[in-house]
């Protein structure tokens, strides 16, 4: 593996209507920690219950797991809990990627905080560009991934719905949906 010195940090986003956002970003999260890669995931929106992902990463001594939101808000009955909410993981995880301990960084369904206005694509873009280490790898999920986040990044997926469960009245399945 190349050292940080000779490393170029990739910044993924992972947006879109279809499934698989998050699920694909948690690949990578476990191809990096099989490597010995120090890796951090903060998690925005979802809430505290458990999932299979998070089970498999305590697996690992060299993945870091935060969930910090208030789950999921889209029928929010408290709009400024959860812009104080999401600012104050913002704030975290700029200290976690600025800490200079971890090789790789996933920010989980930030891509909603910032297609609600609780945090601007201006000033994640602006993080990446001139606050993220050169070396350290990012990825930012969630769907409508905001235009100056899109061009601050190095690789973007569109995950594009086609068809899914649920709109066939089949709730969330356990081991594939969480």
């Amino acid at each position: 593996m190349k050292s940080r010195e000779r490393r170029i940090g990739i910044t993924l986003v992972h947006t879109g209507s279809g499934k698989g956002k998050s699920s694909s970003a948690f690949g990578v999260v476990f191809r990096a920690a099989g490597w010995g890669m120090n890796v951090c995931v903060i998690q925005y929106i979802k809430g505290k219950w458990k999932t299979g992902e998070r089970q498999a990463a305590g697996k690992f001594d060299n993945i870091e797991w935060h969930t910090l939101g208030d789950g999921f808000t889209w029928d929010t009955r408290n709009p400024e809990q959860d812009i104080k909410t999401s600012r104050g993981i913002w704030e975290f995880s700029k200290e976690k990627i600025l800490s200079e301990k971890y090789d790789l960084v996933l920010l989980d369904e930030i891509n909603y905080c910032s297609s609600y206005g609780w945090i601007s694509g201006q000033e994640i873009a602006d993080f990446i560009r001139h606050g993220k280490p050169r070396w350290l790898h990012l990825i930012l999920t969630g769907r409508n991934a905001p235009e100056e986040v899109v061009e601050a990044a190095d690789t973007v997926s569109e995950m594009t719905k086609v068809k899914h469960a649920f709109d066939q009245g089949i709730k969330a399945a356990q081991g594939v949906e969480f």
